[in-house]
């Protein structure tokens, strides 16, 4: 097995430079990962920089909070691909889930995936917030949604990853969407447990760190 070809090389703080997002994506090419994950601002950036080299966009939208209308988040997905990103990570709105808004979680989902045309859709289910059954309950309003992906953690709720929410998700998805895991995983044995457990994807900044350990 190939870990580099499961990482999204993650940079989303709100101070990452134009120098930090080309640093970014330099690495991605060195260690061949997957993908790199950042923010909307830079897709036409990252683009460029990884222009012919194999490596894919992925870029959050509604990104941290998920409580953005959906028009602004099918806006924000529409923009990302039309700039260039093969991949879009939106984040669930918490606070409709914890409203029953179920029909609207999924509607919303339905959306945006219908708004990005082959992209592929993660999910974003920040599970620090939510019970072992709502971490189930969530997954399933994805997949009626038709997300690609479920995925743990935006990185800056009150905790990320865990193995425990990881094997919940697998169990809820089956072979209907894969797992991304992110948040908190910072070297090469913690990331492989959770491929272990089902994940597809390890959304990191550590990349780097994991590969020359």
């Amino acid at each position: 097995m190939l870990l580099n070809q499961y990482i999204d090389h993650t940079l989303l703080k709100p101070t990452a430079t134009a120098a930090d997002i080309r640093t970014l994506c330099a690495e991605a090419i060195q260690y061949d990962f997957y993908a790199v994950c950042i923010n909307s601002c830079y897709v036409s950036l990252a683009k460029e920089v990884l222009e012919n080299s194999g490596v894919k966009i992925a870029a959050v939208i509604g990104f941290p909070l998920g409580a953005m209308a959906t028009e602004i988040k099918v806006a924000e997905a529409k923009f990302c691909v039309a700039q260039g990103a093969n991949e879009i990570d939106m984040v669930m709105n918490l606070g409709w889930f914890k409203s029953g808004l179920h029909a609207e979680i999924t509607e919303e989902i339905k959306t945006i995936k219908d708004s990005i045309g082959k992209a592929i859709l993660k999910v974003i289910l920040e599970t620090c917030y939510l019970s072992e059954d709502e971490i189930a309950t969530a997954c399933k309003l994805c997949l009626e949604g038709g997300a690609d992906f479920v995925k743990t953690s935006t990185g800056f709720g009150t905790a990320g990853a865990t193995l425990k929410a990881v094997q919940i998700m697998k169990q809820s998805v089956g072979v209907k969407a894969q797992i991304k895991a992110s948040g908190g995983i910072r070297d090469k044995a913690t990331a492989l447990g959770y491929i272990k457990a089902g994940a597809a994807r390890i959304g990191a900044s550590a990349g780097v760190q994991m590969m020359e350990s």
